[in-house]
């Protein structure tokens, strides 16, 4: 405890615990609607574009890439959105071709135009996030923070048009919902949270950060208030949880944090199970 303690005098910990806790709500919030509505992959395909992204920034010696990232992947977000519609080519097929290419063309710039003598280990944060919450500046932190209050802000403000879109798209749009629009939203806020959590738990473990809470949550709860609820409370726990193991034990951050989930979801459903 000593130790904790006197970790938290360090102000890269504080940073790393603010924006944690920030980005756990953001990404529970919109994961139950994720899960429900079958676009899981989505957040998978954004998270490599992401990735390819943050190599090209990584290239150019940006001071702070996110300035970079976060447009690629709204765009990305967009595209998906767009071509999952396409009868040529199905949704899964676009979120596929968008992720595996956005995946190679980052590592394959980053072998071309290495920035440092240890590739291995810039491709391993990236891809796993295993230091990268520990050395955000203060301009980072911030801007985490504005991002996080507008993602938060729309989830409630938007709440009830949410809702009828992931329930019945159909029926929402019949009775004058814009569910095209809110779809499109939905997209864009999906890319922010990627963008966000990739500092967490890296490019490939995000969809783990978003699905695991919500897939816990709905092992107990039926109604979507209370997944909601109760997912936005175990990713949070989690996030804290999986951030103190591993300034203890010196575990990868990103890696710790999953492990944490998939702990909560093994429980939760068990609970589920007893519970009928």
């Amino acid at each position: 405890m000593g130790t904790l303690i006197q970790y938290f005098h360090f102000s890269f910990v504080q940073y790393a615990f603010i924006v944690g806790v920030l980005i756990a709500i953001c990404s529970s919030l919109l994961g139950v609607t994720l899960v429900l509505k079958r676009f899981s992959f989505i957040g998978d395909g954004l998270s490599h574009v992401a990735f390819g992204a943050m190599s090209i920034a990584s290239v150019l010696n940006l001071s702070n890439n996110m300035y970079l990232v976060l447009p690629f992947t709204v765009v990305a977000a967009i595209l998906l959105l767009r071509t999952g519609k396409n009868t040529k080519i199905q949704g899964d097929a676009a979120v596929a071709i968008i992720s595996v290419s956005s995946l190679a063309l980052g590592y394959l710039i980053m072998n071309i135009f290495k920035s440092s003598n240890n590739l291995a280990g810039d491709v391993c944060s990236t891809l796993f996030g295993s230091t990268s919450i520990l050395t955000l500046t203060k301009s980072e932190v911030y801007l985490c923070v504005a991002l996080s209050v507008v993602v938060i802000a729309c989830f409630f403000v938007f709440y009830n048009k949410i809702f009828a879109v992931t329930f019945d798209e159909s029926f929402a749009q019949a009775v004058g919902t814009h569910a095209s629009a809110y779809n499109f939203a939905i997209a864009i806020i999906i890319a922010v949270i990627i963008v966000l959590a990739m500092n967490l738990v890296g490019s490939l473990l995000i969809s783990a950060l978003v699905i695991f809470p919500a897939l816990s949550a709905m092992r107990v709860f039926k109604s979507f208030k209370s997944v909601t609820i109760c997912s936005v409370c175990v990713s949070v726990v989690c996030s804290v949880s999986g951030l103190l193991i591993s300034i203890l034990a010196g575990t990868p951050v990103g890696s710790t944090i999953v492990a944490a989930d998939l702990v909560a979801f093994i429980i939760f459903y068990f609970v589920g199970k007893i519970g009928g």
